[in-house]
């Protein structure tokens, strides 16, 4: 797989991914920040930014409030949508047809891919590839995330994948709703990333996690009445006594974030 051979259809909405945004800006802050050698001149690629280049232009914008000096790439695999976005490129910010073989410069580096709304046409057995090679391009310690949304950005779920030594390590999953749509587990399920989405059956582990979630979640509504987020949070904290690796921070559960990092690595 060397290019984003299907048709595009994305048409990204102003704020779809702002909360993957404020989650970056949180959880990564280094990543965003580190400047040294290498990461000196290492960008921020948004893959498949879609009609328009509005999500591409917000997290610039936002991750610059860390880091002034970020490069940022838009790639896309129409030629229409790329020469369109062009006209919002300055000095740190570039948009460049392209696919899963980034077009980067001689000397150019990278610290983080988004892949978001992508890969939903794909095969799940074209995804591993696919990670892989976009994986190739990042530096030691930097992050692929892929997954979706829903078309207003209130349902979130992402793969994180980090760079290591010895490749890319599946890190975590990353859960998301701003409440709008009320909250359920059940939720999240079709917004999966698309290596996940046909596995939610007996005998496997994602199925697994979600029908203790659910327990959880009902466990919490029969102690009373509870709005949405009191719902969230408490179903995560009983969760977390039955599942390896939730991430209970405050700060996380308060705006709506599950982090599960599993030990060993997210299960293929």
């Amino acid at each position: 797989m060397t290019s984003l051979d299907r048709k595009t259809r994305g048409r990204t909405s102003h704020g779809r991914l702002q909360a993957l945004d404020v989650y970056l800006l949180h959880q990564e802050r280094e990543l965003l920040t580190r400047s040294e050698g290498a990461w000196g001149r290492a960008a921020f690629v948004d893959l498949g930014f879609g009609e328009h280049p509005w999500t591409t232009l917000e997290s610039a914008r936002a991750f610059r409030e860390l880091n002034p000096r970020l490069p940022v790439v838009g790639v896309e695999l129409e030629p229409q949508r790329v020469e369109s976005a062009r006209e919002h490129a300055d000095a740190l910010t570039d948009f460049r047809q392209g696919g899963f073989d980034l077009p980067l410069g001689p000397g150019e580096t990278v610290r983080l891919i988004r892949a978001m709304n992508l890969l939903r046409g794909y095969r799940p057995e074209e995804v591993p590839g696919i990670h892989q090679k976009l994986g190739g391009a990042l530096l030691e310690g930097g992050l692929l995330v892929e997954g979706s949304t829903d078309t207003s950005g209130a349902v979130l779920v992402a793969h994180l994948l980090r760079r290591v030594p010895e490749g890319l390590s599946r890190e975590a999953l990353l859960f998301h709703t701003d409440f709008s749509r009320g909250f359920a587990p059940v939720l999240f399920r079709d917004w999966l990333p698309r290596d996940f989405r046909r596995r939610v059956k007996p005998g496997e582990p994602i199925h697994a996690f979600f029908a203790q979630w659910m327990e959880t979640w009902q466990e919490a509504r029969e102690v009373g009445p509870l709005e949405p987020p009191e719902a969230f949070h408490h179903s995560v904290l009983r969760l977390a006594t039955r599942v390896e690796g939730l991430v209970t921070d405050a700060w996380l559960l308060a705006r709506g974030y599950l982090l599960w990092k599993p030990p060993g690595g997210v299960f293929r």
